[in-house]
């Protein structure tokens, strides 16, 4: 442009400029726009990726005694290195000589699945866990909600270990009975981020989430089970899996279809992960012999073995 160019000849040669700015501006923004949607299925599926497509046998516990009554559920305590399988279905009886309490036991077994011991906390214990908040192990025993009618030693309970990792058999009250878990065979698991537990109710896709100073659900979640190809009664009946994971936060065995079925937190199918086909399921698949817990999910395996084995299954790469 020389210099003196007249006003009106400057305005409208800036105007041309803007123009050609802004169309060029705006066939930018369409391209962005059309990547976006490209890049979209490619997203989902990175977020689907996640789960392993086949789960993967990364530990086995061949059970060395014999249950005392169901194994109904397996807790990895790190600091440790130990799991602890927990039996159910004694309830606590007493008599006029003695306190009325369960003859289930917890057994302990080594990171490589050795024999260590066996005691007996005096529970009809459901879901064993290690509260990574409190550092402690604890249980929740049958009937946590009194729905099937009061009983004693029901609640939530921390199981005392010595310095070794071992059962002392004494124990603490954490909470008694709490009506916000619904169906007294729960099997709830806990989410030590925000404290809450997750109470599947028996043979439905219903999920009540419970805080322990109230005692009425805060939430109820709903399975996506017909996105997942699945009826209430393929699955478990009273167990969901808390894993940790960040849009796959809750899991649950498709006893029917061997696979573990991955939810995220509001219920919605994200992927299954298939279990080997040589695994054989029982009836009590359904109700007992499950656990989420370091970074696995455990599947109780009755027929091998002289007692039946716990196997520990990747079923994500995101699991730690």
């Amino acid at each position: 442009m020389k210099l003196g160019t007249p006003p009106r000849k400057l305005c409208l040669l800036l105007d041309n400029v803007l123009t050609v700015i802004k169309k060029a501006f705006m066939k930018i923004l369409k391209s962005l726009s059309s990547l976006s949607l490209l890049c979209l299925p490619l997203l989902v599926h990175q977020a689907q990726a996640a789960v392993l497509p086949e789960a993967e046998v990364v530990t086995k516990i061949t059970l060395a005694k014999m249950p005392s009554s169901k194994p109904m559920s397996i807790a990895y305590v790190p600091i440790h290195q130990r799991y602890y399988v927990a039996d159910g279905g004694l309830a606590p009886m007493g008599s006029e000589m003695e306190a009325p309490i369960s003859k289930s036991q917890v057994h302990v077994y080594g990171d490589g699945g050795q024999y260590i011991q066996s005691a007996k906390p005096g529970y009809d214990n459901r879901s064993i866990y290690f509260n990574q908040v409190t550092k402690q192990l604890e249980t929740i025993t049958y009937n946590i909600s009194s729905n099937a009618g009061f009983s004693p030693n029901t609640g939530l309970f921390s199981l005392e270990l010595d310095d070794k990792g071992n059962l002392t058999g004494n124990s603490k009250d954490i909470s008694g009975f709490n009506a916000a878990f619904g169906d007294a065979s729960t099997i709830p698991t806990h989410n030590p981020e925000t404290n809450l537990y997750y109470a599947k109710q028996g043979r439905s896709n219903l999920v009540w989430v419970v805080d322990l100073n109230k005692d009425e659900k805060i939430e109820e979640i709903k399975l996506d089970l017909k996105t997942a190809g699945v009826q209430f009664d393929d699955i478990t009946d009273y167990y969901v899996a808390y894993t940790g994971i960040k849009g796959e936060e809750l899991a649950v065995l498709d006893v029917d279809h061997k696979a573990v079925l991955v939810f995220d937190i509001k219920g919605s199918f994200v992927a299954k992960s298939a279990l080997p086909s040589t695994l054989k399921l029982r009836s009590q698949n359904h109700i007992a012999g499950l656990g989420y817990t370091n970074g696995l999910f455990f599947v109780y395996h009755e027929p091998e073995g002289e007692f039946g084995s716990f196997y520990g299954f990747k079923v994500s790469d995101l699991a730690k």
